[in-house]
């Protein structure tokens, strides 16, 4: 009898051991994937509600509510200047519309850099700053085709013939920004650039002057291009201009005489200074 206590005894106390035993893997599952999710919860990336387009805008185009709706975007990487509010994007008092100067595509954050001030009409008109003007020009592009794009700044070189006869070709102006192309035929394309109202005179001018060459500055390069290059056939052919000097001419002095008459003949006799 005693035996089969003990045997019930030992059994009870090996079953309540594997009971503690299973409780205890238990709990250290449960911890661990208390653990993981508390590194998720830590790792997870904040977002809040940005402005995006609903679909792909070009420039000019009208943006209205109808073509906006709101994305998820990481607070930590918000870009300066973009949308978050209806009331930013479409201010009180102005037309509920804005008009768009630079592309956008949809889940991209709408930035006020892109958009015209409120209120602003469709056309070149929204993608020109204050004080500034909108003048298209035609001219040879270097580096290929189809490499022009709004934003994007050039160098204008102007060549043409100068009152002497030689010809030259000029940096005319440099990063000038382009706001608007228009496409071309061949190797020119015509663009609109925005300039101030004296670079309207100067471009004009140079326009029905000379042919006009446009060169697309890298965007990194910061430094402006100088604006003294000056270059004519010389710099090709390394031939030099011959200077004819012209002839030296001595000064003859006037010699006067003082005349006597001897019978019919009126005869020199002395000379006299000339009056």
């Amino acid at each position: 009898m005693r035996g089969l206590f003990a045997l019930v005894l030992v059994v009870g106390m090996g079953l309540a051991g594997f009971a503690v035993y299973m409780v205890k893997q238990q709990l250290e599952k449960q911890d661990d994937a208390l653990a993981r999710e508390r590194e998720l919860r830590n790792g997870v990336v904040q977002t809040v509600d940005v402005y995006s387009p609903s679909r792909a805008f070009t420039y000019g185009e009208e943006m209205t509510p109808d073509d906006v709706v709101l994305i998820k975007y990481a607070k930590n990487s918000l870009p300066e200047g973009v949308v978050q509010t209806e009331e930013a994007l479409f201010p009180q008092n102005f037309p509920a519309s804005r008009v768009v100067a630079l592309p956008m595509l949809p889940n991209e954050p709408i930035m006020e850099s892109k958009l015209a001030a409120p209120g602003s009409n469709r056309g070149l008109t929204a993608l020109v700053d204050p004080g500034m003007r909108a003048f298209p020009i035609s001219g040879r592009v270097t580096g290929g085709l189809g490499t022009l794009r709004p934003q994007d700044r050039i160098d204008l070189y102007w060549t043409g013939r100068l009152r002497s006869g030689r010809e030259v070709t000029n940096l005319l102006k440099s990063s000038l920004r382009i706001i608007a192309v228009m496409g071309g035929n061949g190797a020119a394309q015509n663009v609109v650039l925005q300039v101030t109202p004296e670079e309207v005179a100067l471009l004009t001018q140079a326009q029905s002057s000379g042919q006009l060459t446009i060169s697309l500055i890298g965007s990194g390069d910061a430094a402006p291009t100088a604006s003294n290059i000056t270059v004519d056939n010389s710099a090709i052919t390394g031939e030099q201009d011959v200077v004819v000097q012209a002839p030296v001419v001595e000064e003859v002095k006037e010699i006067c005489y003082r005349y006597e008459r001897r019978g019919t003949e009126r005869v020199p006799v002395e000379e006299v200074p000339c009056e």
